[in-house]
């Protein structure tokens, strides 16, 4: 009981103050094996972004992302449909899943590290206004070998500040996001360019309905 107090409070202790306080560094970052020492990581406050890299990863990852708390049950129903018909088992886990794991957590399929994540996120959702939860996602998610957040991605790969970048260059860094040691922004593959034309028609929906703008 007393381990379980412990550990609810420590967690507390590491969620709380995102609300306030950029974090200098993520346990993805601590852990990075890429070779490239430090790693790159450039904090941007929500209005340095833009609003184009923030369309571009929810339309790649998560555009339920407004309406869920931390869990997209409809896009785990539809994952696993789609796995009983003998597709490949694909990953349904939110923006807020993949912070919790980026901040807290490390990479794999255990149990314990999927329960882990399941716990922090749902920490996240309650401690953190929704814009909250996706600057900092922006600002950590790793989008190449020891590249970490937009912020650091629109400069080496576009020598120009988040805030400047185009549409097609936002999709083109949210198209990586499913494994970025293997897809590459610098040297996309053909999927990579295929899978950056649809989140560019995916942003357009997305601007059109307005609603990230007034995310809370």
């Amino acid at each position: 009981t007393f381990i379980a107090i412990d550990f609810a409070l420590l967690s507390l202790a590491l969620v709380i103050p995102l609300r306030w306080i950029d974090p200098v560094t993520s346990a993805f970052m601590l852990l990075d094996d890429s070779g490239r020492q430090p790693p790159l990581y450039e904090w941007a406050d929500w209005a340095d972004i833009g609003i184009a890299p923030a369309l571009a990863v929810v339309a790649a990852e998560d555009q339920r992302f407004a309406e869920h708390f931390g869990f997209d049950l409809k896009s785990m129903q539809k994952a696993m449909r789609d796995s009983e018909r003998g597709e490949r088992l694909r990953g349904a886990s939110t923006i807020t899943q993949q912070l919790a794991k980026n901040l807290f957590l490390w990479s794999g399929r255990s149990f314990v590290r999927k329960g882990l994540e399941a716990w922090f996120a749902v920490l996240l959702e309650i401690c953190l206004p929704k814009k909250r939860i996706l600057e900092i996602y922006l600002n950590v998610v790793e989008l190449g070998p020891g590249v970490y957040g937009v912020p650091a991605a629109s400069r080496l790969y576009f020598g120009r500040d988040p805030s400047r970048i185009a549409d097609s260059q936002a999709a083109l860094l949210a198209a990586v996001l499913p494994n970025p040691h293997t897809l590459q922004a610098d040297r996309p593959s053909d999927y990579v360019r295929e899978r950056q034309r649809w989140i560019v028609g995916q942003m357009q929906r997305l601007r059109r309905e307005q609603w990230i703008l007034n995310l809370d």
